[in-house]
């Protein structure tokens, strides 16, 4: 099968497009036609290399994948050939006690496809049954798999961990990427108070356009000082974050007593300054965050319909 892979980590040069051999769906698999794959953040971080990340190469990248089912393995019945599906991106093993009570993305053996394992930039895939989902009939391929990866995250983080409510005042930064996207329409959706912080007015303008309410450009303003503005000093009740080092510590202390602070990433580096006198004194909650459950995706894809 025609596919994009890697046989070494390194820049954009490392990416070979060539032959590799097409898989086939064993017991309770399914093997899908690739139809689209969304380019991801992730994938250059898996593609320039992490320090705990060993792959078997060459290694095909690509998270967020939309498709039609191309063959079932045995044991299969509830997918038909021909069906049009997105994929869930988290692989966990099914049986420990985190997957059987729907807490899939807590298993020990969790992995992301393209991350850990083959994902999407070729012709096919084989995935297990279980990670398989209805594409939404009203979105075609190219925009069924802008979603995957990136709003489930952001569900997670904002609904599930930081139980996002009316009127809360969040605060996403890094607005323009691809979880920021998905976290201003997810609290919008539960009629928070958005603030969108990024780093150009072209973002910021992309980030009105989605419903933020408010707006920071952090390379011309200081976003912890333009949040006591905005708040009236109190501060805001949710911080989306995923920068890191850069705004960790301003973060901390844009939170109102309360507050919660979810992240999923650290694109600025992962040495981050916690004062802990904010923390007890404030009340503060810190979650840590990485993906989220299937019932997640299936909730994050019935909503897609709408």
């Amino acid at each position: 099968m025609k596919s994009v892979f890697i046989n070494q980590h390194g820049d954009e040069s490392v990416l070979t497009y060539g032959e590799l051999p097409a898989p086939e769906a064993g017991p309770g698999q399914v093997l899908v036609e690739i139809k689209a794959c969304a380019l991801n953040h992730l994938d250059l971080w898996v593609r320039n290399g992490l320090p705990s990340l060993r792959l078997a190469m060459p290694h095909i990248l690509g998270s967020d994948i939309s498709g039609v089912v191309a063959q079932t393995g045995a044991g299969v019945s509830h997918i038909k050939a021909g069906e049009d599906i997105i994929i869930s991106p988290g692989i966990s093993c099914g049986h420990c006690k985190a997957c059987l009570s729907g807490r899939d993305n807590y298993c020990f053996k969790y992995g992301v496809i393209g991350e850990h394992r083959t994902g999407g930039y070729a012709q096919y895939i084989v995935v297990p049954a279980v990670n398989i989902i209805p594409k939404p009939a009203n979105l075609n391929f190219f925009e069924a798999a802008a979603y995957p990866l990136t709003f489930l995250t952001a569900w997670q983080m904002l609904v599930t961990k930081c139980r996002v409510q009316p009127q809360d005042w969040v605060l996403v930064l890094a607005a323009g990427s691809g979880v920021g996207v998905a976290a201003i329409q997810i609290a919008k959706l539960h009629n928070a108070i958005v603030i969108a912080a990024a780093g150009s007015e072209a973002k910021l303008e992309k980030a009105k356009a989605l419903g933020a309410d408010f707006f920071i450009n952090y390379e011309t303003q200081n976003f912890r000082e333009e949040v006591r503005k905005l708040t009236d000093k109190r501060g805001v009740d949710i911080i989306f974050e995923h920068v890191g080092e850069k705004t960790w510590e301003d973060s901390i202390k844009s939170l109102t007593p309360g507050g919660r602070i979810v992240t999923c990433g650290a694109t600025t580096g992962y040495r981050a300054v916690t004062d802990l006198r904010y923390l007890f004194s404030r009340n503060l909650v810190l979650w840590g965050s990485i993906m989220g459950s299937k019932g997640e995706m299936l909730h994050v894809s019935e909503l897609m319909k709408a």
